[in-house]
């Protein structure tokens, strides 16, 4: 029987050419445009290969740490506005040094002499470290230094330890209850962040750690915005070696076993190689930036185009072998191959668009990117493989005979796909059954996945920020900052009674609050007058701040001193855990807003915005995705003229995503923003063996052909291809488990598991639908269009 399906290879050439509607419209025909005049296409290939170099170095890095919330949203302006007002956070370095002799007299001497020499570093403007810290005022008097210059010794020294960790000051936010933790705060130039010296400046902090406390057996870590951008930015920038290297060795290895030949694995890997190179250089023209999802563009890029590559690269092979020259074979190929190719590349782009229903700019960018990219990656796979095509293969009639006789590898694989084949047709009804109930039960576990969202999923978990930060989330309640803005209404002024009191009373209830600690404000420092000075006058309160240095007064001030911040911290926990903690602290702060009407009192901060939004923006891409199910298969339909079409995809274009999800359900991980991205990518690219199959059946559904038989064929003569570039494809996305951002490494493995079970639907859900669907309705055509 398989002998069979190859001695009608050369008839179904025949038939191709016969009176058939392109599904694609006629688009594959660009595909011909360049092999026309194959020398000129190289040469301006050429061109823009060289333009697209430059492109690329235009690429910029965006390090931004809430990039995922940065909308049109009231709430993220304010939480911009919050940043811009009292610019602190955004750069601070957090310096956590932690061990159990750390008040040791000598580490102690040790760790003043790092924090000097800190102070030093070129691009820092301030510092608070424990040392910080001052004596209670003697009448008329600034404060001394809590420590003096010379530290006491044997039981005296024991005695001033104690005062130090009883201090109001530091004790529970720059120094933990049982002494064993400092947290030291540096405060970097903005400008310094914001560019490349800040690689420098982290660099030569390191150097000090190491100089300083090298000896003193203490552990001393970094964290902070500064420190996680640039993990980020170093992490993307190694990510994307990692994936074009891995990618490309993958799709040359796999092809050059399968084809045997160098000049068809020229012509199946080298057209997405250089689709990745002209797509990233067009989206430098364009000035995206390069982020935590447009990283994964080169592996994307890769599964788009090699699965359409290998297709068409299959197709003229298989032409060549039944005695084709290589100008037929290629044309035919494209003419053939080419519609579906057009085909998978329109619903991967309706994939992209779906990404723009979000409220991130981050993810409708990338969505805008991966359409872009697409639309270059079907151009490039059209118009190149047969290019290099035509102009590499050599001696057709010698090639012809010589696989006609040694294909064992594809043989192999036709073997297997025409085993399947068999028994999937045996009782499509049956199966049809079972894939619906199958899929139904996994819909319903699908369902009840919950959007789950932590800071650190965004930060390398293999460097020390997230180390770090876990460290202060244990001794200091937290490195996340919640805040609460207070701004005056018109005629107040910050010394005013009336404003003095509001910062008490919001100060005093976010003291208060479950789960946030850390609490600092102007309230902390009159506090403190008040206890150590025995002054809570406002002019004393107004010497003060006029002393102390400028970067530390604009952590609660801002420059026209008519807005405050009142600054606490919690633990990095997942958003479902810290927004019951945000909501109750805006409720209890409206008790604050009730007894002063006039000021503004509204809870930001990062840790705030994610929490509130995190939720919803992942719900609503989940929304999307369902969206997306329905657009597709209409899509699909519409271009097949074939409501058998339409119904045949449903089900093997929801397996993946809902197997991917049950896996997601049973690992005990809901859904982020990177698994429902990587979901709804996947579900456009899985398509494509769907596709290239229900393409291949409708050439081979021709009267006289009975269904089972066209099932049969089709699946021969696409599925080694479909097994190939499945494997391809998962290989090309699996590289980003070397990732050290956890969202990359899940969207990579996730995406490809769904790319596998992509495969799996298509051989063992939408043959028997299919076949089923065709013998309930009677043939694959629409009514309009004769059947083939």
């Amino acid at each position: 029987m398989l002998e069979k399906h190859r001695e009608n290879e050369v008839h179904v050439d025949k038939v191709e050419q016969g009176p058939t509607s392109s599904i694609a419209f006629g688009l594959e025909r660009i595909g011909l445009i360049a092999v026309r005049a194959p020398i000129v296409s190289c040469i301006v290939l050429f061109f823009l290969i060289v333009g697209a170099v430059f492109g690329i170095h235009r690429i910029k890095i965006d390090d931004s740490l809430s990039q995922l919330f940065r909308s049109d949203t009231r709430e993220f302006k304010q939480y911009e506005e919050v940043t811009k007002k009292f610019p602190a956070e955004e750069f601070d370095v957090l310096v956590v040094v932690e061990g159990k002799t750390l008040l040791a007299r000598n580490n102690l001497e040790k760790l003043r002499d790092f924090v000097t020499d800190m102070q030093l570093v070129e691009g820092t403007r301030g510092l608070v470290s424990l040392f910080s810290a001052r004596q209670a005022p003697a009448p008329g008097k600034l404060p001394a230094a809590l420590f003096p210059a010379e530290l006491p010794e044997g039981d005296a020294y024991n005695k001033f330890i104690e005062t130090v960790k009883n201090n109001e000051i530091i004790r529970g936010k720059l120094l933990s209850e049982d002494g064993t933790l400092a947290l030291i705060v540096l405060s970097l130039d903005p400008e310094v962040v914001g560019s490349n010296k800040l690689t420098k400046t982290v660099a030569d902090i390191r150097a000090l750690m190491k100089e300083d406390l090298g000896d003193t057996g203490l552990n001393v870590q970094l964290s902070g915005v500064p420190v996680m951008q640039l993990e980020i930015r170093n992490a993307v920038e190694r990510d994307g070696l990692t994936y074009n290297i891995l990618g490309i060795l993958a799709g040359c290895i796999i092809a050059i076993i399968f084809f045997r030949k160098i000049s068809f694995m020229v012509a199946a890997a080298f057209p997405p190689m250089i689709a990745i190179l002209l797509a990233l250089g067009a989206l430098g023209w364009a000035n995206f930036n390069l982020n935590m999802f447009l990283n994964v563009m080169t592996p994307l890029i890769m599964v788009i185009s090699f699965s359409d590559s290998m297709q068409l690269t299959f197709a003229a092979r298989d032409r060549l072998i039944a005695g084709q020259d290589k100008f037929t074979a290629f044309k035919n190929a494209v003419l053939v191959v080419g519609p579906a190719c057009v085909l998978t590349h329109g619903t991967a782009g309706i994939s992209f668009i779906a990404l723009q229903f979000s409220d991130s700019d981050l993810i409708r960018k990338f969505g805008e990117a991966g359409l872009a990219a697409t639309i270059i990656a079907l151009v490039a796979v059209l118009s190149l493989v047969p290019v290099f095509g035509v102009l590499l293969v050599r001696n057709e009639k010698l090639f012809a005979v010589k696989f006609q006789s040694a294909d064992a590898g594809v043989q192999a694989l036709r073997n297997f796909c025409y085993w399947i084949a068999v028994r999937m047709v045996g009782r499509p009804g049956l199966f049809s059954l079972i894939a619906l109930l199958f899929v139904g039960g996994l819909g319903v576990i699908y369902a009840n996945l919950e959007p789950r969202y932590r800071l650190a999923d965004q930060v390398p978990d293999k460097r020390q920020a997230v180390a770090a930060s876990d460290r202060l989330d244990a001794k200091l309640t937290g490195a996340n900052p919640v805040n609460v803005l207070i701004q005056f209404p018109k005629g107040e002024t910050l010394y005013s009674p009336e404003t003095l009191q509001t910062i008490a009373d919001v100060h005093a209830t976010v003291e208060k609050a479950a789960g946030v600690g850390n609490v600092w404000s102007v309230e902390t420092l009159r506090r403190w007058l008040a206890e150590k000075a025995g002054s809570a006058d406002v002019a004393t309160l107004k010497e003060y701040v006029s002393v102390i240095p400028e970067h530390l007064v604009r952590r609660f001030i801002d420059a026209q001193q008519d807005a405050v911040l009142v600054a606490g911290r919690v633990p990095d926990k997942d958003s479902s855990q810290l927004l019951p903690i945000v909501d109750k602290l805006d409720a209890e702060l409206d008790a604050v807003r009730k007894k002063h009407p006039g000021y503004e009192v509204a809870v930001t901060g990062l840790a705030a915005i994610a929490a509130r939004n995190s939720a919803s923006m992942i719900e609503k891409l989940n929304h999307g995705l369902t969206i997306e199910f329905a657009l597709v298969a209409i899509f699909i339909g519409l271009a097949f003229r074939s409501w058998v079409v339409m119904f045949a995809c449903i089900l093997p274009g929801i397996f993946p995503v809902v197997m991917s999800g049950t896996v997601l359900w049973a690992m005990g991980e809901g859904l982020q923003f990177a698994s429902v991205v990587a979901l709804t990518v996947s579900f456009g690219l899985g398509l494509s063996a769907t596709i290239h199959f229900l393409n291949r059946l409708r050439l081979e559904s021709k009267p006289g052909v009975g269904s089972a038989l066209a099932v049969e064929r089709a699946t021969v003569l696409v599925g080694p291809a479909l097994i190939l570039t499945t494997v391809v494809l998962a290989c090309g996305l699996v590289v980003t488990v070397f990732s050290d951002l956890p969202s990359l490494r899940l969207f990579g493995w996730l995406g490809a598991f769904s790319m596998i079970m992509a495969l799996v639907a298509d051989l063992f859900i939408l043959r028997p639908t299919a076949m089923w669907l065709i013998n309930l309705h009677g043939k694959l055509q629409g009514p309009d269009k004769p059947a083939i």
